[in-house]
């Protein structure tokens, strides 16, 4: 169940799926022909994992971490910190080897370990005060997977050392619940309460070829396809660079395509992220399903969490507000959807004719309806720019 957030920003994060028996819905870019009824692939409780369950659980509990500032002491291994810090090697800096307002714990061995001729990146952090800047000197590991040129490499690194803080995360007790849930009181209970959300998350995913069928493009908002494209061949650019290759030769060597392939598939993939944008956002508008300020404030802290952060503002400015407020009204559109779906029983027959299976809406109600019109969707990988062609890994 657990998805890095840059997938979920990146991959389809907006896609969403809508069908059934309501009228159209439709803007100056989209109709959106049928948004009610959907029939899904039903989802039953033992596709949900206690590691899904815990997994959700933990963000949660992230979510309302408590933090204390400390200003009286130099930073200690367990402390949290926030640094800037730029890499170089022989001066030059190189890539992936700056960042700011990166937070991690002192002692986790998150970042570059000691080896025999250098101190660690994080020992070297231990001592120093907020507002500190200082140089430190390290060497990769001489097995460096994630990039194995950097095997063995020394590097300078500028540190600017922002903040210093403890982060306690709380115990999932009764109490807890009862304070943060409004549907639970008991571990127990609020156990199937997140495995209920952990089903509507798999529903969301099972929906998102029905939902593409049901979308109609008119035309594209001026630039939106082409600076999607733009943000897909940076993503694949960086990860080429990472691995010492250009774009071209990255393409035809780890994605097996053609460049021509390639950048038809990610015009393809650029149009259905728009064009889901534009019937989300027409379905928010029209359904009154616009998000609030507090749950978008509440959103942004969901996804700062899973990416590895409880500093909601630094994260908005990594990624951008405005991609995040598009994700979290998409969030809200799905839900909707999901609570007026139609999940249609799976059976071992492939055959399109499946009126004598029995199917149940998603609020448990039996429903008499067919199964959905079976007629393929193109595969769009996901509907995105920068996950258009598998990634190798």
């Amino acid at each position: 169940m657990k998805k890095k957030l840059t997938t979920l920003l990146t991959a389809g994060v907006l896609a969403v799926s809508l069908a059934g028996c309501s009228g159209e819905l439709s803007n100056e870019y989209v109709t959106v022909k049928q948004y009610k009824g959907l029939e899904v692939a039903q989802v039953l409780p033992e596709d949900i994992t206690d590691d899904d369950i815990d997994s959700e659980i933990q963000i949660r509990l992230q979510m309302s971490v408590k933090e204390e500032t400390i200003t009286d002491r130099p930073a200690q291994d367990g402390d949290m910190v926030d640094i800037d810090f730029t890499g170089t090697i022989d001066g030059e800096e190189f890539s992936g080897g700056s960042a700011e307002g990166y937070a991690f714990q002192l002692g986790s061995g998150a970042m570059i370990g000691a080896t025999d001729d250098y101190k660690g990146f994080e020992e070297q952090i231990v001592g120093h005060n907020t507002g500190d800047e200082f140089d430190i000197q390290v060497q990769f590991p001489e097995d460096y997977s994630l990039n194995p040129d950097m095997s063995g490499v020394v590097a300078d690194f500028h540190i600017v050392l922002n903040k210093i803080y403890t982060s306690e995360v709380p115990e999932l007790t009764d109490e807890w619940v009862k304070e943060n849930s409004e549907e639970s009181e008991t571990v127990d209970e609020y156990k199937e309460e997140i495995r209920q959300f952990c089903l509507d998350q798999l529903l969301a995913t099972e929906m998102q070829d029905v939902f593409m069928d049901q979308i109609e493009a008119k035309k594209y908002p001026e630039g939106e396809v082409e600076a999607q494209i733009s943000d897909g061949e940076e993503y694949y650019n960086q990860y080429a660079v990472s691995v010492g290759l250009d774009l071209d030769t990255f393409i035809e060597n780890y994605i097996g395509m053609t460049r021509e392939d390639f950048d038809a598939q990610m015009k393809e993939s650029a149009q259905n992220v728009v064009k889901t944008q534009e019937a989300v956002k027409l379905l928010a508008d029209k359904l009154n399903l616009e998000p609030s300020e507090e749950e978008y404030q509440e959103g942004m802290l969901r996804y700062a969490v899973m990416a590895g952060t409880t500093d909601v503002e630094a994260y908005a400015e990594s990624v951008g507000e405005d991609l995040l407020k598009d994700v979290i009204r998409q969030d809200a559109v799905m839900q909707y959807l999901v609570d007026q779906c139609v999940q249609v029983e799976q059976t071992d027959s492939s055959s399109d004719d499946s009126s004598n299976s029995d199917s149940s809406s998603s609020d448990g109600s039996n429903s008499d309806s067919g199964s959905s019109d079976d007629s393929s969707s193109e595969d769009t990988g996901s509907g995105n720019t920068s996950d258009s062609a598998d990634s190798a890994e």
